[in-house]
């Protein structure tokens, strides 16, 4: 595996430490097994949905959270011994335990969640507070300035 040397980055920017923090997580996570394989898709302009197969689970056997721009989606499956489920020969629906982590960027919110056809599907949405958002400034002439000046002192 390939290892990457952060060292330079440290010294010479400041404030990007969290981003040296994510390209380390990323190239640990790589050995992840993949489990349950998921789709990241670009519905609308700042608006996401991930799609994540989980067949075999129930929604109360779902869990999502978020925490400090992190999506943590993990599925335990009950322990229950039920009496109506046959011995399998071949079992290649998997339903074991998993927990996938996303990292989110600043200002996007899980707005909804919903399974449907063992798929759960997350959507997501960055939402910019009024500050951040762009905005026209007026530009002010001098002479309409004077010539207002003018007209309010005849």
């Amino acid at each position: 595996m390939t290892t990457f040397d952060l060292t330079p980055l440290y010294r010479s920017a400041i404030g990007f430490d969290r981003l040296a923090d994510m390209l380390s997580s990323a190239a640990r996570t790589d050995a992840n097994t993949g489990y349950p394989p998921y789709n990241i898709a670009v519905l609308d302009e700042d608006v996401y949905r991930i799609t994540m197969a989980v067949a075999g689970f129930s929604d109360d056997e779902l869990n999502i959270e978020t925490e400090r721009n992190t999506l943590t989606v993990s599925g335990r499956q009950a322990n229950e011994a039920n009496q109506d489920e046959p011995e399998y020969l071949y079992r290649g629906i998997a339903t074991r335990s998993f927990e996938r982590r996303f990292q989110l960027a600043d200002h996007v919110e899980v707005t909804q969640a919903r399974l449907e056809n063992g798929l759960l599907h997350i959507d997501l949405k960055r939402e910019l507070p009024e500050q951040m958002k762009p905005r026209k400034i007026a530009i002010h002439s001098n002479v309409l300035d004077h010539d207002n000046e003018g007209s309010k002192a005849a």
